[in-house]
Parts: C-alpha cells; structure tokens; sequence
C-alpha cells in the first residue's frame, strides 16, 4: 500500500470507480493549460537544467508547438542539446499546489520543417491570440517530440506514460465545460452533491464540493465532522457532452433519494 494513501476500510475490497486512464488525463491537462515551464539544458552551465516560461499549442498528438526567438537563451540550449522536458500544472488550481494535477513530458525539441510552419502557426494563434511575434523574422516553430511522460493526478496517483500511449490518447470530451459543470454544481446544487456522497461514498456526509468531471464520473471533497477526505462517484454510463452529464447527474441524483427514503 501507498504510504500516501493513507489507512485502509472496508470500501477497499470493492472495485475502485472507472477513471479515464492517466494517458487520457495528461492528454487533458495539456489541452486546458496555456503555457509551462521548458527546462533546457545550459549552454553557459553545461549540464544544469535552465527553466523558462514556455506557451504552446498542442498538436493532434499532443505534442507541444513552440513558437521561439533565436536570441533565447533556451532557444541557443536547444540549438546545442535538443533534449527538454516541459512540465505543464493545472489550470486554476488554487489549494495545496501538491495536489493538483501535473504532468512532465520529456522529448527532444526540434525546429519544424517547412511544410508543417502554416498550419503550426494556425493552431498556435488558437490557443495564443496574442501572440503578435508570431511573424518576427527571428521566431520560428519547434516541436518537443515526446518520448516519455510522467503524470502526477495529486496524491497516491502518479505513474509513467509511454509517449506513444500518451499520444494515442485523447483529451477528455468534458474538458472545455468541465470548470463551468463543477462551478455550476458547486454553486447551485451543494444539496444535491451532499445527497450523492451520502449514497455513493460516505454516509455521514454534511458537506461536499465536486473537484473534478470526467467522461466517467466526478471527484468530491466530503465533510464528514472533523474528517476531510476525497471520493471518486462514477456515473452510471459514459457521458460525452454537457447536457449528456447533467442528465446522469439528475438520474443518480433521484437513485439517491428514492433509495434514502
């Protein structure tokens, strides 16, 4: 057992709730973030990393596009080493930075051929409306080829991806509506996520926040007295769109009360 995953119960001789694969979350990460942190090796201190503030695009298989100066100093380092890794956190996570999502990917950055520049710069203004260098004489597109991955989803849940099982993945089909679900149920339905931890993960129940929604099910913080802990729910099917999710949330949600009374 975990050290981190604290005592065991009687919940841990039943199958765990579905989630999606930590292939698939990572993919989902770095769809929802902007920008991350590019660690190069130094040109000036050979063999010590350099970080630098990094914005990207992913591509259709997840690699990150990077758009870059020659006169960077990362950009100088990728010119002598193209190895690089770029760490990308969870947007928006406010609480303990430690258990928030986050995701390291590790490859080689290479500057992109001529062919592939125009449609590297169409998707990278996507993502990087702002981005008015995009067409300085001395900025050019690169891509971090990824050959290995490591995921961090908070505590007790982290592990390795392979980059083509990373890449064979795909972003969570929630993950564009998942902040605006979450906001919503916390908002207006605190009851109705109360009524769901007591029925699916703790009886006792007197608070509960939905932290996270995937295609598969939500997390929850659960108050129960004293003790604060996490639950996964998951939903009775797979959903794929917003209003798909609110409709297994309301079917759970009637479950829960019909099976209270």
């Amino acid at each position: 057992m975990s050290s981190h995953a604290g005592p065991g119960s009687q919940a841990d001789a039943l199958p765990p709730p579905p989630e999606p694969s930590y292939a698939e979350r990572a993919r989902t990460l770095v769809h929802l973030a902007r920008s991350g942190a590019l660690s190069t090796l130094s040109r000036r201190q050979p063999g010590h990393p350099f970080g630098s503030v990094m914005p990207y695009a992913p591509d259709d298989r997840g690699a990150p596009l990077l758009l870059i100066s020659s006169m960077a100093m990362h950009t100088q380092n990728l010119e002598g080493d193209p190895r690089a890794s770029l760490l990308v956190t969870q947007p928006g996570w406010t609480d303990d930075p430690l258990a928030g999502g986050r995701v390291t990917l590790v490859g080689r950055a290479l500057r992109l051929p001529e062919p592939e520049r125009a449609a590297a710069r169409e998707r990278y203004l996507v993502r990087q409306p702002r981005a008015y260098w995009v067409d300085f004489e001395d900025f050019s597109f690169w891509r971090l080829e990824v050959s290995d991955v490591y995921f961090v989803g908070g505590f007790a849940a982290m592990d390795w991806v392979t980059g083509p099982g990373y890449a064979a993945a795909a972003p969570d089909p929630l993950a564009d509506a998942a902040e605006e679900i979450i906001a919503h149920m916390n908002h207006d339905h605190a009851d109705a996520l109360v009524t769901l931890a007591r029925a699916h993960t703790d009886a006792a129940a007197e608070e509960a926040t939905m932290l996270s929604v995937d295609r598969l099910g939500f997390r929850v913080r659960v108050r129960s007295g004293e003790r604060i802990h996490g639950a996964r729910i998951a939903f009775p099917q797979e959903v794929s769109t917003p209003e798909a999710c609110r409709t297994a949330l309301i079917e759970m949600l009637g479950r829960a009360r019909r099976g209270a009374q």
